[in-house]
């Protein structure tokens, strides 16, 4: 029996992380991404764009309170959460970075690039990754790409970045990706993009993880459309904000976080509808009106929605104004 529990024990203790030694044949990834830190907030962030379907499934991981890691070329994904893994163990992203590569019988065929929570960036690109294929690492980020179309993309995106110093690390890392395509680009053209940001600690529950998870998976302008998800994104964060405060019956608060919505997403009726829902609980009942008449006139959903909200005490109306609404015309 003791032969057995040690047996056991010996073949836990010495369980393998994910093998880095495939060559991954039917996964390309040639593209430009980023690695990077914002250093007055601590998030970190991934952005990736490439001529293949879906370039954010396997290309971008990140975590909060570890770092992140772009994985790319011929590309294999077990350098995503072995990189993860062994930063979050203490490893730099240099010291994960190498030994990963070291373990890797197909390193000469891939680009990856690591950056810790600490914002120490590593980069490294296969000697036969396809021309052009280049990285810069700097302060607090690292760039590569391959297969691009010219030798101008990689120093393009490195310079934006700097630039950009003053924007969310979101937007900046967007910068990033459209200096890049401006640049030249993936010699093939365009087709996805993702973007994830993380945060500066750890989080226990995976739910939250992401402070950013967006992807454009098949798109004719796949930057520009996640620039414009971008933008909703940041909407709904104000929605969720406003949302809340309703359930705490704090409207004034919610009006401002409902108004910030919109001003980003204003042919938004998700937003609008809103909007009006807090004004009439904050007793500004006239100025509501005629949002819910234009909300009503363009989906007959949300005069259906409104019924249901009292009995929640999501609409705090008297039963005569709450058939003033329901009648609207």
């Amino acid at each position: 029996m003791k032969n057995l529990v040690f047996k056991i024990f010996v073949l836990v203790i010495f369980i393998p992380i994910i093998s880095t030694s495939q060559v991954y044949k039917d996964q390309f990834a040639h593209t430009f991404s980023i690695v990077a830190k914002d250093k007055n907030t601590g998030e970190m962030a991934v952005a990736v764009q490439s001529h293949w379907f879906a370039v954010g499934n396997l290309v971008s991981w990140g975590k909060s309170g570890v770092g992140v890691v772009a994985t790319q070329s011929f590309i294999n994904p077990a350098y995503g959460p072995n990189g993860l893994k062994l930063m979050a163990e203490g490893k730099s992203a240099k010291e994960a970075l190498e030994f990963l590569v070291s373990e890797d019988q197909g390193r000469d065929v891939r680009q990856v690039a690591m950056l810790d929570i600490h914002g120490n960036a590593s980069a490294y690109t296969g000697k036969n990754c396809i021309t052009y294929a280049n990285q810069i690492i700097g302060d607090n980020f690292s760039v590569q790409a391959n297969m691009m179309l010219n030798d101008k993309v990689v120093p393009a995106m490195a310079e934006a970045f700097k630039v950009n110093h003053k924007l969310p690390l979101a937007e900046r890392v967007l910068k990033v990706l459209q200096a890049a395509q401006n640049a030249g680009g993936d010699i093939r053209g365009k087709q996805s993009a993702a973007l994830i940001v993380v945060g500066p600690k750890i989080i226990l529950e995976s739910w939250n993880d992401k402070l950013v998870d967006l992807r454009v998976d098949d798109h004719k302008n796949p930057i520009a459309e996640l620039e414009r998800l971008l933008k909703v994104h940041n909407a709904y964060q104000f929605m969720n904000k406003g949302d809340l405060a309703v359930e705490h019956h704090d409207m004034q608060t919610a009006l401002k976080e409902y108004g910030a919505a919109q001003k980003l997403f204003p042919e938004s009726l998700e937003m609008q509808y809103w909007t009006a829902i807090a004004l009439a609980n904050n007793k500004d009942f006239e100025k509501a009106l005629p949002i819910f008449k234009k909300v009503f006139a363009k989906d007959e959903n949300w005069r259906e929605l409104t019924k249901r909200l009292p009995k929640p005490g999501l609409l705090t109306v008297s039963e005569k104004d709450l058939q003033r609404i329901l009648k609207l015309k």
